[in-house]
């Protein structure tokens, strides 16, 4: 039965490393701030990736995916990492990282629309219904909680739900941005990996998404910001280990998880790592579980059942 459900697993699996990666990151992101944070992972990632596929294959680049796959997964890489995680971090400043993260659960319907245009992939009824338990059960559960607990930060100030209105529309688009670049991203990979090693593919979209940010902070003179973020040995150590479980074993496993079942089905999974973050941050006593958010991870967790039913 399970290996029916390497996909779905696998999908589980990227959101367990994600719920690491993102504690992580917010904390190596209040030190140094969301870019730096987000260069020094990619450019870990990237060495990660690289070693790995030294190990495994004896050489330091896939070389042998061929044009077609590097061109996709290199967009794929650019619009679902710098894209996609510009858009994210820009909208925690403006609307607070509570708030975005409920946008963020536009990502699933987002990647079953991309994946029913580009790729013929369609839903049954069931799926869809666990979609629809799973999101909502997501947003609830964000809903209910404090605003700065257990969320990846920016590394900058939450305005929370009292920002201007200017500022929570603009917050609103960068988040609904931020969904379509995760989604986005991932419809792209699995266009452009076929059959490929998901690991391998990872690696061209890790560098690809790394030249992105470093183009970014190439842009905004970010040079000096990025030394004293580098001297930092503790925030080095939390991107470290979110670089491990975020682009490096999570990335991974969600190129596994979509190349073998549906890119709504895996976007839907994925994004349950709120939820899977609930218990660990009530351990840390950083929160406490409202009614209302184990409501929300209750039903979230009945949508996923549902999927391996």
């Amino acid at each position: 039965m399970l290996s029916t459900r390497i996909g779905e697993l696998a999908a589980l699996g990227t959101a367990s490393c994600w719920t690491i990666s993102a504690l992580s990151f917010e904390t190596a992101g209040k030190r140094i701030g969301s870019l730096s944070t987000n260069l020094i992972r990619m450019a870990l990632a990237a060495v990660f990736l690289t070693a790995l596929h030294a190990v495994r294959q004896g050489g330091l680049l896939p070389l042998d995916a061929g044009a077609h796959a590097w061109s996709w997964l290199a967009v794929s890489g650019l619009v679902g990492f710098t894209f996609g995680d510009l858009c994210l971090f820009k909208a925690f400043v403006h609307i607070g990282p509570r708030l975005a993260s409920v946008m963020m659960c536009l990502a699933p319907p987002f990647a079953a629309l991309l994946g029913w245009l580009f790729l013929g992939e369609k839903l049954g009824w069931l799926d869809l219904l666990a979609m629809l338990l799973i999101g909502s059960g997501v947003a609830a559960a964000i809903a209910a909680r404090a605003p700065q607990a257990g969320l990846p930060s920016s590394g900058l100030a939450d305005p929370g739900s009292g920002a201007p209105s200017g500022h929570r529309t603009t917050g609103l688009l960068l988040g609904a941005g931020g969904a379509l670049g995760q989604a986005g991203g991932l419809v792209l990979s699995k266009i452009g990996m076929g059959s490929f090693d998901p690991f391998a593919a990872t690696q061209i979209r890790v560098l690809a998404g790394f030249g992105g940010f470093l183009i970014v902070a190439l842009v905004l003179r970010w040079g000096g910001r990025m030394r004293t973020a580098l001297a930092d040995r503790p925030a080095v150590l939390w991107a470290t280990l979110g670089a491990v479980f975020g682009p490096f074993l999570g990335v991974g496993l969600s190129l596994v998880a979509v190349q073998r079942t549906s890119a709504g089905v895996a976007a839907s999974l994925m994004a349950t790592t709120p939820v899977l973050i609930l218990p660990v941050v009530v351990l840390l006593g950083r929160e406490r579980f409202s009614l209302a958010s184990l409501g929300g991870a209750l039903l979230a967790v009945a949508g996923v059942a549902l999927l391996f039913a």
